[in-house]
């Protein structure tokens, strides 16, 4: 959804397939970036970054924001992490494993909480969102997207300082 509403607001061209990702690339505020939308199952989102990752001038510690959602954020909330685990979710794992390190960036954004009686979470996020749901996201986008922003040319340690307050919710 934040890809989808990136390559709108920055006036990208349509994502289009690029070996196992979806991709889509422009400039922002004088910078190069690219999308990626892996087309793996999520346990294999890592392979989606193999031709970022065979050129010697990407480095993922500086050049990598994975966004992602979280059951374990409320929904409406969102953190910005330089680094860290991949904390049970295997398409950070599998992330991770491909870079070689837990040195990226991550833009955890939340669709939780996980319902009591969920047993495999992976249940949970493949599940359509409500209306409400859908609302609360899409009211946030705005906020994803000067975020992201803020990443591209100011870097992680700003980000982090300016976007992750606590108690952070959508209006």
């Amino acid at each position: 959804m934040l890809g989808d509403w990136l390559v709108k607001r920055w006036e990208f061209p349509s994502f289009h397939r690029s070996g196992q990702a979806d991709v889509s690339d422009g400039m922002v505020g004088g910078e190069r970036v690219g999308l990626v939308k892996p087309r793996t199952y999520m346990n294999r989102s890592g392979r989606a970054l193999r031709p970022l990752l065979s050129s010697s001038d990407f480095d993922p510690a500086t050049q990598l924001l994975v966004m992602v959602d979280d059951f374990a954020l409320p929904i409406g909330a969102f953190r910005v992490r330089a680094r860290g685990s991949a904390g049970g979710h295997n398409g950070l794992q599998s992330i991770e494993t491909a870079v070689g390190s837990p040195e990226y960036g991550r833009l955890r954004i939340g669709v939780g909480p996980l319902p009591d009686d969920t047993t495999d979470p992976a249940d949970f996020v493949l599940e359509q969102m409500t209306e409400d749901e859908l609302d609360t996201i899409g009211k946030l986008l705005p906020a994803l997207q000067d975020t992201v922003e803020c990443w591209i040319n100011e870097g992680i340690e700003t980000t982090m300082n300016r976007y992750n307050r606590r108690g952070q919710q959508s209006d």
